[in-house]
């Protein structure tokens, strides 16, 4: 890998409030990239009758998290945000490269590109990100990947990357437990309740991803993949993924 040297941007260090207030506008369901519309597979095993119930919903997503795209997504972040703080601009592309070219199925490469890219144009609209804006014009066509995009923009604002990574989890895993609530369905009580379920799983993830490189990037959901691929042809969908 290529090493560039220099910071990727000048602004300044937030406060601990603004740092939070800028996670918290992010990866919220308001900010338009569009997750509402993704279940990364749920919605098939929701037909087949896997995840039937807030016990199953739990055991399914703390799979996802622990071994699947949770855990990927959370490596990738991190080592797309240390590349992007350290201006190191070859590197950074190529964990974007990877982390587009990681996803086992249309569906989940569509769910990554579509928000990496929508995540892209909001933030180059409102806070703006130069690395960010940067970086996908070194990709275009091809966009950003979710996971990546945000961790750009989080060094661009100099954000805490532990809070960025944990935010992004808790982000990922309350987007699916919204698409169960819809899906299975579930009562927005249980969906809360599975949601603090998986916060300690959260934590553990984010901590691992923190001391975790590139080479340790492996999972073992596979069910969840063959479910991004078995929802492809499911007859009726309200999710695109």
């Amino acid at each position: 890998m290529i090493t560039l040297t220099g910071t990727a941007t000048s602004m300044t260090e937030p406060t601990a409030g603004a740092t939070l207030s800028r996670l918290m506008t992010w990866l919220s369901p308001s900010f338009p990239v569009g997750a509402f519309t993704y279940s990364h597979g749920l919605e098939w095993v929701v037909e087949e009758g896997t995840v039937t119930s807030a016990a199953t919903l739990t055991a399914w997503l703390s799979d996802i998290l622990r071994h699947g795209a949770g855990r990927s997504d959370a490596i990738l972040l991190v080592s797309g945000f240390r590349a992007a703080a350290e201006g190191r601009a070859n590197d950074l592309q190529e964990v974007a490269e990877l982390a587009y070219a990681l996803q086992p199925s249309k569906e989940r490469r569509l769910e990554s590109g579509a928000q990496g890219r929508a995540f892209a144009t909001a933030i180059a609209d409102t806070w703006g990100a130069p690395s960010l804006a940067d970086l996908a014009g070194r990709l275009a066509p091809d966009p950003v990947a979710y996971p990546v995009a945000v961790a750009v923009a989080a060094a661009d604002h100099r954000l805490s990357l532990v809070e960025t990574v944990e935010a992004y989890l808790t982000a990922f895993a309350a987007n699916l437990v919204s698409a169960a609530v819809r899906a299975v369905p579930l009562g927005q009580t249980e969906g809360q309740r599975t949601i603090r379920d998986l916060a300690p799983i959260v934590s553990a993830v984010a901590a691992e991803a923190l001391i975790a490189s590139l080479d340790d990037i492996g999972g073992a959901s596979l069910r969840a993949d063959i479910a991004s691929m078995a929802h492809e042809t499911q007859y009726t969908r309200l999710f695109r993924s």
